[in-house]
Order: structure tokens, then C-alpha cells, then sequence
């Protein structure tokens, strides 16, 4: 897709940086990951790590050789588009770590490290927060959200912003995974003609691509994990309330949660240690000091021996070539020593999904209005729901030239957290998805976890048909329950990545990173783009 122009200006300064990075690259010197022969997508966190404790390379080495691929491939080669705009800071919060590091002793976990963020998410570094809308151009917060304090307390540096499907894709049913009026189109990091999934498109994309060592993404149903298993990359969505959501442009109070994207399930454990825990300003999360704990290091290699699996057959079945390379990743699983249970029994997601819809109508209207009241009237005219739809329809040339705006206008129809009919649909999605679905599934078959395949390949970028993807499990009972889901790249499809679904109760993150590591050392080398 074709910017327009108007969106360069949108971009400002980051898109600037972006194209005279180039010139940054000559930064990229003898001590860089990149003069060494590694290449930008084989640098994991835990790599970069050890080669900046050892004093092989610097933060700000790392900073110029990410910078680098992204003005290689982003917005030219293959124009991924998975980049919003870069932090002017980032050189300076580099050389800072820098100068406060002893080589040979180990540092704060992501120490020098650099990260990006979806851009939804507020942080403090000069950058605006869109949601990819138009409307939140100027929404500069001058704060962190507490999920990006608590990175920067870890040591990261922020590199960016990614590009998202708008508004998180809770705008239309006929969108188009990872479109935004600010940064238009985001392409798989494998086929560029093929669709990222959302809504953190830019964040999987730009992990696979290898722009940076890690990013954040957030998922109220399905946007962590489908683009990370598109795009053959690591995605956890956490326990709604192990991850604060303040300061986080939001859908749903009862499903929204942050979580990490990696190319690897250790990355993804060391990513989920630096952000969990508990914000006073957001009430789910007053157990995650006591349930977190250091998720890398409870890493083990044979932790499927003897482990209980269940199977949702009823999760597979929608696409032939995927079913295969389903069956030997089950086969992979034997191996290696689990036990698989077969489950075949379906809960009613049919009537689960439509609760759900209720519940986040009702809910992105209450949750939207919020966030905005805490915006600077200055920077964000849009006050409400209501000032958005008209926002739009004045802006359609930019904000509506592919899809509408249809779930923002049921949204404002919403008769309010204290209406029945709302309540009555989140106590209903809760039983169905939990007790009734994910805790059943587990009670019957004796299970630590349940897999299915998380999704089929990614399919065409189809801005007349909109999104098309086959199956898998993606939504649905983890995202309504608010129970962690993992998944793991299991192999190819014509090339294509699919990813493994790990399944499991209530803060049981370290359990599925654990059963996600074993299996991740059972899979085929990982394909990159």
C-alpha cells in the first residue's frame, strides 16, 4: 500500500531519524554484534547480554546496528513498515548505561538492551502515543506507562514506537491487520505481500526482522500471539493482572494486558521478570508482586518428561498443511517425554464470543473515555467516543478510506459499566471461557497445559476483502478467561511460520515457559526472513 503523503508529516522528526540513520550506521564498528558476522535477527537478548557484560559491544553500538536494519528494510528493501518513529533519546539513555556498566559483572537484566514499543503504549521520551490514529498525533504523555518504567528500571532502552493495527483493530469488523491512518500498512517480515495479523503487527514484525532485540505488544483477544505466529516469532500474552495496563491506550479493562515478543522463549521469560508486577493504579494487578517471580531462570530443558498435555482437537482441523506440521510438533512433544491427552470436546466459544462482544463494546467506551480525560486537552482534542466518530467521518480521506468505523459506533450506543445487560455478559463470558471452558479442559484430562496450533499462515494483504485468516487458536477462551497463552514457532507451511499454542490456568506463566522451552529445543532451526 501506498503511504500518502500526509502521513510522512505525521512522522515529523522520527521519520527523519529514520532516513539519516544510515549515516549513524558507520557507528557500527570492530566491537558491534553486526562486524562480527551476526546478523540483526540472530541477536537475541540473551546473546547481547553476554556480549555486553564481557564488554564485546555497547548499548550504543546496538542502538546504530538496530537503527541500521530498520533504515535497510523498513522503509526501504522490503518497506516493512513495522516502525512508528525512533526515540531521540535512545543514543543518550544508551551512552548512559554505558558509562555506568563494569564489564565482567553482571548488570540490571536488560541492561543496555534496546526494545521497542507498540504504540499504544505511553512513555516519556519526546514520542507520541497515536494508537495509530490521526486523532492522538499530537498526544505527546511526558510519562511511562509503569510496564516501560519497570523496563527502564530493568536497564532497556527504548528504541521506538511500532506500528499497530488502529485503535488495537477495535475499529471495524472489516479492517485490515496492522493498517493505521499514521502509519499505514505493516508486511510480514517473510512475504511482504502477506498479512502481519494484529494488532501488534509492527512489534512481531520488527522482532523477526530483527530492528530490535525484543519489543512489547498488548492483546485483548489474539493480538500478541497471531502476529508472533505469523511472523515465526515468540509471543506471551500474561495473566490479565501480572503486567500493569495504566498509561496504556486501552479496549478492555477485564482483557487488555501487555506481554513480551521475542526470538526465543528465554528472551520472552527474561522480558516478562523485567515487567510484571504491581501498580497501585490498576486493581488487577494487586496480586502480581506475589505471583511473579524470575521466569528465565526457572528455564528447564526437560521439563515436557512426564508432563500431562492436552490436545484441542477441536482447535485443528481447518487447514490440511498446518495439521501436519501440528502432528510432528505432537510428535516432538512424545519424544521428548510428555504425555498427550486427547481432548475433543469444545466448550460453546460461539456463545462465548458473542458475551464477549458485549463486554468490550461496553467496556472501550468506559476505558477509552478514561484514557482521554488523562490526555493534555492541549495535545488531544478528542475528549470522547463520540468526538472520535466525528473526528473520523471529518477525516475519512485518512482515518476511513479502506474500512469504517462500525464497533466505534456500537461502542457509543453502550449503556455503561453499571448497565445489566453488560454485567450479565461478563459474568456469562467468564463462566463459559474458565470454570466452564480452559478449567474444564484441564480437570478432565488431568493437564498441566493444553496446545492446539495457534494459527495457519499468514494469508494476502486484501484491502478490498479485508483480513482472512484459517482457524487455530488465537482467540477465544484465554483471552475472555484472562489466562496466559504462549506460542512457539513449530515449523513451516510453504515457508510460512505457524506457531504452537501453550494453554494453561491463572499464573501459570512459568509453567508454559517452561513446557514452551523444552519444546522450542525440540523444533527445526527458526526460518528467518
Amino acid at each position: 500500500m501506498t503511504r500518502p503523503s500526509a502521513r510522512l508529516m505525521v512522522l515529523g522528526v522520527a521519520a527523519g531519524l529514520l532516513w539519516s540513520v544510515a549515516a549513524r550506521a558507520a557507528d557500527v564498528n570492530e566491537g558491534s554484534p553486526m562486524a562480527q558476522g551476526a546478523r540483526s535477527q540472530d541477536l537475541t537478548i540473551e546473546t547481547l547480554r553476554g556480549l555486553l557484560w564481557a564488554g564485546r559491544t555497547t548499548s550504543s553500538q546496538l542502538v546504530a546496528t538496530f537503527e541500521a536494519a530498520i533504515a535497510r528494510s523498513d522503509r526501504t528493501g522490503p518497506s516493512l513498515n513495522a516502525i512508528l518513529a525512533l526515540n531521540p533519546r535512545a543514543g543518550d539513555q544508551a551512552r548512559a548505561r554505558d558509562a555506568a556498566r563494569r564489564p565482567g559483572e553482571p548488570g540490571d537484566i536488560l541492561d543496555g538492551i534496546p526494545i521497542l514499543l507498540k504504540d499504544n503504549i505511553d512513555s516519556d521520551d519526546g514520542l507520541a502515543t497515536t494508537a495509530g490514529s490521526l486523532a492522538l498525533k499530537d498526544n505527546i504523555p511526558g510519562r511511562d506507562a509503569p510496564v516501560v518504567a519497570r523496563l527502564r528500571a530493568a536497564g532497556a532502552v527504548i528504541l521506538g514506537k511500532t506500528n499497530l493495527s488502529e485503535w488495537a483493530n477495535f475499529r471495524s469488523t472489516h479492517s485490515i491487520s496492522g493498517w493505521s491512518g499514521v502509519g499505514g500498512q505493516t508486511r510480514n517480515a517473510h512475504d511482504p505481500l502477506r498479512n502481519p495479523c494484529g494488532s501488534s503487527s509492527g512489534s512481531a514484525v520488527a522482532v523477526a526482522a530483527g530492528f530490535a532485540a525484543g519489543a512489547i505488544g498488548t492483546e485483548t483477544d489474539g493480538s500478541i500471539v497471531c502476529p508472533s505466529s505469523v511472523n515465526g516469532v515468540v509471543g506471551l500474552k500474561p495473566t490479565v493482572g501480572l503486567v500493569s495496563r495504566t498509561h496504556i491506550v486501552p479496549i478492555s479493562h477485564s482483557q487488555d494486558t501487555a506481554g513480551p515478543i521475542a526470538l526465543t522463549v528465554r528472551d520472552a521469560a527474561i522480558l516478562l521478570t523485567a515487567m510484571a508486577g504491581s501498580d497501585p493504579a490498576d486493581p488487577a494487578t494487586r496480586e502480581a508482586d506475589a505471583r511473579k517471580t524470575d521466569y528465565s531462570a526457572r528455564l528447564d530443558p526437560g521439563a515436557l518428561r512426564g508432563a500431562r498435555i492436552g490436545v484441542m482437537r477441536f482447535c485443528a482441523g481447518f487447514h490440511p498443511a498446518t495439521d501436519l506440521v501440528f502432528e510432528a510438533a505432537l510428535a516432538r512433544l512424545r519424544a521428548a517425554g510428555a504425555v498427550l491427552v486427547e481432548l475433543t470436546e469444545s466448550p460453546d466459544r460461539k456463545a462465548m464470543g458473542a458475551a464477549e462482544q458485549k463486554v468490550l463494546l461496553t467496556e472501550f467506551k468506559a476505558d477509552l473515555e478514561a484514557y482521554l480525560a488523562s490526555t493534555s486537552p492541549d495535545h488531544v482534542k478528542t475528549r470522547t467516543l463520540a468526538d472520535l466518530i466525528a473526528f473520523n467521518r471529518a477525516h475519512a480521506s485518512e482515518e476511513t478510506p479502506l474500512f469504517g468505523q462500525e464497533l466505534f459506533e456500537q461502542a457509543e450506543k453502550t449503556g455503561g459499566l453499571s448497565d445489566p445487560d453488560y454485567l450479565a455478559a461478563l459474568a456469562t463470558s467468564k463462566r463459559l471461557a474458565g470454570p466452564e471452558g480452559i478449567d474444564r479442559l484441564l480437570a478432565q484430562g488431568g493437564v498441566v497445559a493444553l496446545v492446539a496450533p495457534t494459527l495457519g499462515p499468514a494469508g494476502l494483504i486484501d484491502p478490498v476483502l479485508g483480513d482472512h485468516f484459517v482457524g487455530g487458536n488465537t482467540d477465544g477462551m484465554a483471552a475472555v478467561a484472562g489466562y496466559p497463552h504462549l506460542t512457539v514457532p513449530m515449523g513451516e507451511v510453504s515457508g510460512l511460520p505457524v506457531g504452537l499454542s501453550f494453554v494453561g490456568p491463572a499464573w501459570s506463566e512459568a509453567t508454559l515457559l517452561n513446557l514452551g522451552y523444552a519444546f522450542e529445543r525440540t523444533a527445526p532451526a527458526r526460518r528467518k526472513p
